[in-house]
């Protein structure tokens, strides 16, 4: 049988005994009723996938493990994986100049950092439009640092801002997380096409919105995105709905900058590690072999700088 490799883009891994994880705490929000799956260890032995997919690596994002000090959790990684990664770790975008190339510098001591992740969302735009957060972002760019983009691209002014930020900071390599959040329709029509709002209810027009949000940054050669986290947009997520999402992504930045990843450990709110590979290669069966590759590997190694 033969072997198809992957690179998971997108995975936390826990220690809840040397790191902080705030948010996996039950006092503290996200109140998922389900928060009791994910707050224990994990480790890179739990991302098992059966023939004839193979994990061949994977990257790391920031899961909490001390934000104040990041280059903890990038130690704590160095010295407990053995398979091929690299890492994406936590920064705070507001820091002032000098603590920030303080951070970066220090955090440039670990081989496996390719990229640095300060999570948006719905702050995006309040953030985005701070001269500080700019400087920083340029400061990134400068160290050859990517940054992983997390914002809904159904915000119009934040969308507006990183297109300007990306016009303005050229080398700055930007990957965004989840696709973007797209909203969750459960019935949806598998087109990727922007149409007439006029006749649309509530999570159509965010579909409409997220989808020109989706093909602004997409004109941006130095932007990659991520296909991820479907269980936390809705834990009962459809394959229609999940298919719609990637096909938007692929028509809108093209095969060589869409990445498909997993969310590993959130995606047990919905299914196994192996289940969701499985399903993603059910998907490929309409994409020609190479896409697949691309989609599942290749890119992840272009954009994260791992060696195949």
């Amino acid at each position: 049988m033969t072997r198809n490799k992957i690179i998971d883009p997108h995975i936390h891994l826990f220690d809840l005994v040397q790191g902080d994880y705030q948010w996996l705490k039950n006092e503290n929000p996200p109140f998922w009723s389900d928060k009791a799956l994910i707050n224990k260890n994990f480790s890179e032995k739990e991302l098992m996938l059966n023939k004839p997919l193979e994990l061949a690596g994977f990257v790391h994002i920031e899961a909490g493990f001390d934000n104040k000090q990041p280059w903890r959790e990038i130690a704590w990684l160095e010295t407990n994986c053995k398979l091929p990664f690299k890492s994406v770790a936590a920064i705070d975008l507001t820091l002032n100049k000098p603590d920030f190339s303080h951070q970066v510098d220090k955090l440039l001591n670990y081989q496996s950092v390719v990229g640095c992740r300060h999570i948006l969302d719905e702050q995006a735009a309040q953030l985005l439009s701070q001269q500080t957060v700019q400087t920083n972002l340029a400061h990134l760019a400068k160290k050859q640092l990517s940054f992983d983009l997390q914002m809904p691209l159904s915000d119009k002014k934040a969308v507006a801002l990183m297109t300007e930020l990306l016009t303005k900071i050229p080398t700055l390599r930007v990957i965004i997380d989840h696709s973007g959040w797209p909203p969750y329709i459960e019935d949806i029509v598998l087109s990727t096409e922007v149409s007439d709002l006029t006749k649309a209810d509530n999570s159509q027009v965010i579909w409409q919105e997220w989808l020109l949000g989706l093909k602004a940054l997409g004109n941006f050669e130095q932007c990659a995105i991520k296909c991820s986290g479907w269980e936390m947009i809705d834990r009962k997520f459809s394959a229609n709905w999940q298919q719609a999402v990637i096909e938007s992504c692929i028509k809108n930045f093209g095969d060589n900058r869409v990445m498909l990843a997993s969310n590993f450990p959130l995606t047990l709110f919905n299914q196994s590690y192996d289940s969701l590979w499985h399903d993603y290669k059910k998907l490929g069966h309409s994409f020609t072999k190479e896409k697949f590759t691309a989609l599942t590997l290749v890119n992840a190694a272009h954009w994260y700088c791992l060696s195949l």
